[in-house]
Parts: C-alpha cells; sequence; structure tokens
C-alpha cells in the first residue's frame, strides 16, 4: 500500500531512530523504526539513514520535523539549545538539516538548557510539549523516567526549571557490568522487595553506597533471588532519585511520562509517599509535540 504523508513525525535518539508517516488530520498512517540511532552514525550518515527508512514516503517531499539526538553536536547538524525557563518548543528556533536528496527537508527541534544548575535535555522538550497539548493548562511537575530521568516544573506554559538525574543509566551499569550483576541474572520482580527498598532509600539517602553492596553480601550468604535483587536495586536507585527530586513532586500535581514498565514503577513508589501521578504515554506526547510544529512547509518560516 502506497503511503502519502502530509509530513513525517521522527524521533531520533542515541540508540534508535522511528518515524511515523502523518496524515493532515494528525492519524499515523505508517510507522517505521531503525537501530541506526545517533550513537552509530558519522554526521554524513543521517541522511541515508533516514532515506533507508522513509524513502518510500517521499513522492510529495513531505516536510520532516524531527526531534531528540538528530540535533545534538555529533548529531546531523547541531540545533543550539534554548535557555529555560521557556516554551518547550518554538517553531522558530528550528534549524534546517543539510541535504543532498531534493526530496528532502528535515526540520530539527532544539532542546532545552539550564544553566545554574548546569542541566540540558534533547527530545524530552518535545515531550513536554506534547504533553501540554494533552493537558491544557497544565501546571505542575512532569516527571520524565529513563536512562536519564528529568523532573520538570512547569508553569503558565514554560518550563520554569528542571533537574536531571542518571538512575536508567546507573542501573544498567550497576545490574550489568558491576559485581551485582552476579546475582541479578534473569527476568522476575518482587514488589515487595521494591516498596522496601524505596522506602529504605527515601529514609536515608546516604546510605545508598552500603545498600548496594549488601545486595551482594545477601545473594551470597542469605540466599536473595534475583528477582529480589533487581528489584531491591531498582527501589534503591528510583527512592534516592525521589528522596533528591523531593522538592519538585511534595506538595505537587505530577505527570509522569515514559514507558509504561518504568513509569509503573515510579508511580508505585510516588504513591507510597501520597503521590498520586498521572501517566501520559510517550509515543503519544512525542507526536503531540512534532504536531505543535508540523505546519513546515516552505513558507511556515
Amino acid at each position: 500500500m502506497t503511503v502519502t504523508p502530509a509530513w513525517i513525525a521522527v524521533d531520533w535518539g542515541t540508540s534508535n531512530l522511528r518515524a511515523w508517516a502523518m496524515g493532515p488530520d494528525g492519524r499515523v498512517l505508517a510507522e517505521a523504526t531503525s537501530d541506526e540511532g545517533m550513537g552509530k552514525l558519522s554526521r554524513e550518515g543521517f541522511e541515508p539513514a533516514l532515506l533507508r527508512l522513509v524513502g518510500p514516503w517521499l513522492a510529495d517531499r513531505p516536510p520532516v520535523v524531527a526531534c531528540g539526538m538528530v540535533g545534538s553536536r555529533q548529531g546531523w547538524c547541531e540545533a543550539p539549545y534554548r535557555t529555560v525557563p521557556c516554551t518547550p518548543l518554538d517553531r522558530g528556533a528550528l534549524v534546517l538539516a543539510p541535504a543532498t536528496d531534493a526530496r528532502l527537508k528535515v526540520w530539527i527541534a532544539p532542546g532545552l538548557k539550564q544553566t545554574s544548575p548546569a542541566d540540558v535535555m534533547r527530545g524530552e522538550e518535545t515531550q513536554i510539549a506534547g504533553a501540554l497539548r494533552l493537558l491544557p493548562g497544565y501546571d505542575g511537575v512532569l516527571c520524565l523516567p529513563g536512562t536519564h530521568s528529568k523532573w520538570v516544573h512547569i508553569s503558565a506554559g514554560e518550563v520554569v526549571s528542571f533537574q536531571t538525574y542518571m538512575t536508567g543509566e546507573m542501573f544498567a551499569l550497576l545490574s550489568e557490568a558491576s559485581v551485582l550483576r552476579h546475582g541479578m541474572q534473569g527476568a522476575g520482580w518482587d514488589e515487595a522487595a521494591f516498596d522496601a527498598a524505596v522506602s529504605d532509600a527515601l529514609s536515608r539517602p546516604e546510605r545508598l553506597g552500603a545498600r548496594l553492596f549488601s545486595l551482594r553480601a545477601e545473594g551470597l550468604i542469605a540466599g536473595l533471588s534475583p528477582q529480589a535483587a533487581r528489584a531491591r536495586l531498582s527501589g534503591l536507585l528510583i527512592g534516592t532519585e525521589l528522596a533528591a527530586a523531593r522538592p519538585y513532586w511534595l506538595g505537587q500535581r505530577v505527570t509522569l511520562i515514559g514507558a509504561e514498565t518504568l513509569s509503573a514503577a515510579y508511580a508505585r513508589a510516588l504513591a507510597a509517599q501520597g503521590v498520586a501521578a498521572q501517566r501520559l504515554n510517550a509515543t503519544d506526547c512525542t507526536l503531540a509535540g512534532l504536531a505543535s510544529l508540523s505546519p513546515m512547509t516552505e513558507g511556515a518560516r
């Protein structure tokens, strides 16, 4: 079946490339993915990678609107950060990527930066913009769990401040490349172990280093199961993040944007603190954010 999109939405991260053929009414006509993320490409490799994925959709030369690491210093071309406080997206700040194929006109959304304390984001700003389209008039806090979790203060349609935590990356490193990996083989989950670890980390975050090694010791001498060990590791790291991010979520309206399983873990941890967090799908937010930039014809700028 031939697909003739009105425009193409692209989310280009470090590991993966996702594209959607979008109809004029905002419907997704088709979707395509590849593992040709920014981390695998030289600057000259971005255009061919995109053509391999969306070439069949380009007959009518639809504009392409992209977000994520494609706009980083190591990406296709750098889309300079915008400084908060500001709206999450600004059509006037889009950067046109250099392309040799006449069918391609690719606009890249810039990320956001915060000068003090120093912080940056790329890709999340588009999800934030999408969340604000899905939740008109939203004031409160957005949490975007992931490899690098973001806590974002939203007021009057602007990102006021944000803070990043390397929780997901720490979980991956500790569970796959540290001494703890020996006790975490396989899948499975232990909710009681997760809950206890979140509570422990929230009450004594300064004990994180010692609590981490206890996972190894208990596996050796007390029969701690891999399921309980993985859940406790997650709970310790998420609990420590919540302890540090308390000014963001305490007494605030909180909405989670992320993958289902990870968002569920954060929602469970927050619920134990009396915070009933709303949840939004990350892809829905990405597409809603990119749609706010979608009328990218030649005369739109």
